[in-house]
């Protein structure tokens, strides 16, 4: 079968034939329809130092995808061949305190599918059938191909209550935009989205943000006021990996405010602790998504109009997809959709 490899250490990826998988009494086999591109396979695709440290070559890549079952193992019998599903991309130990606990989304052995396992960017995967998800009969497959990424969205922006809040969201990457819609469809009051980028400001626009801030020439302060908020915001969602997001963040909470972080801080970020005890603020780390009430929510709230088609910016031929790793570099791409068929 056809595949996107990482072949050899060092940047960029090879369309290869590779053996196609075989699965086990437990698994089942999926021919993939669509996949989308995310930062994860652009920093393997870049072979930057973490992918240095954690890729081991060669390996199939990739894990947002969205496909048909052809073939189950011996053991599964809930699911069967025709069903179109997508699959987390975490998989887990099972045997761990938290995963005898129904916590899998806590797993601390997991190994990550297009990372620690051969991925979705090929034409076939085979995945434990406690991975996958089946989507609802007629579900457009570019959205379905998404449901990874929006999860990231979905767990991070429902940790707390939004009905009514007013909602601060630094990045607005696509997993940010894609809170801001989310946050949108949960009842927010305000929703203020920042970056530096003046297109995806716009698409955080497009998705559902009240304000989009380019913080380089406003400040979060001064939309504040625009607004006719008086005590900060109360509900913030860092999703930039960015330190100097992350204080701006802090800053513009309320007293009790609540923080959930999605971005991946760089060791050396410094925090304004003082601020976070002060203003007795509750901080919450996020990774991926809970298995399996977050795909519920997702596949509910699909059903109910969320519509997170604007981050969808490039739809290309598996062929293709040196174009679309080479937008994502430039920063042109939000999210990438291959088509496998």
């Amino acid at each position: 079968m056809k595949a996107l490899v990482k072949k050899e250490a060092r940047p960029g990826l090879s369309l290869e034939d590779v053996p196609e998988p075989e699965p086990g009494i437990n698994d089942v086999l999926i021919k993939v329809k669509r996949t989308a591109i995310c930062g994860t396979d652009l920093h393997i695709y870049n072979w930057d130092s973490w992918a240095q440290k954690t890729i081991k070559v060669p390996m199939v890549i990739g894990h947002e995808f969205v496909g048909e079952i052809v073939d189950i193992g011996a053991n599964v019998n809930d699911f069967n061949p025709g069903q179109i599903v997508s699959g987390e991309g975490h998989v887990v130990c099972g045997r761990c305190r938290n995963c005898m606990a129904g916590r899998r989304h806590l797993c601390s052995s997991a190994s990550g599918i297009g990372v620690d396992r051969q991925g979705a960017f090929a034409e076939y995967l085979s995945l434990p059938m406690s991975n996958v998800w089946e989507h609802r009969p007629g579900i457009n497959l570019d959205i379905a191909a998404l449901f990874d990424p929006l999860g990231n969205a979905v767990h991070t922006a429902l940790q707390f209550d939004l009905l009514g809040e007013d909602v601060l969201i630094t990045g607005a990457g696509p997993i940010g935009v894609m809170a801001a819609a989310v946050c949108r469809h949960a009842g927010a009051r305000y929703i203020v989205i920042t970056d530096l980028n003046p297109d995806r400001l716009q698409l955080g626009l497009t998705m559902g943000a009240t304000r989009a801030v380019d913080v380089r020439s406003e400040s979060i302060e001064a939309v504040q006021a625009e607004l006719g908020m008086t005590e900060g915001f109360d509900i913030g969602l860092e999703m930039s990996g960015n330190s100097i997001a992350l204080n701006d963040l802090i800053a513009n909470m309320c007293h009790g405010g609540k923080l959930c972080l999605l971005g991946i801080q760089a060791e050396s970020a410094a925090v304004d602790w003082n601020a976070v005890i002060f203003n007795m603020l509750t901080i919450k780390g996020i990774y991926g998504r809970e298995m399996y009430e977050t795909w519920y929510k997702m596949s509910v709230m699909i059903d109910t109009s969320l519509d997170i088609s604007p981050v969808i910016s490039h739809r290309l031929a598996y062929g293709e997809f040196d174009e679309g790793f080479k937008a994502m570099r430039a920063g042109t791409a939000a999210k990438v959709i291959l088509n496998w068929e």
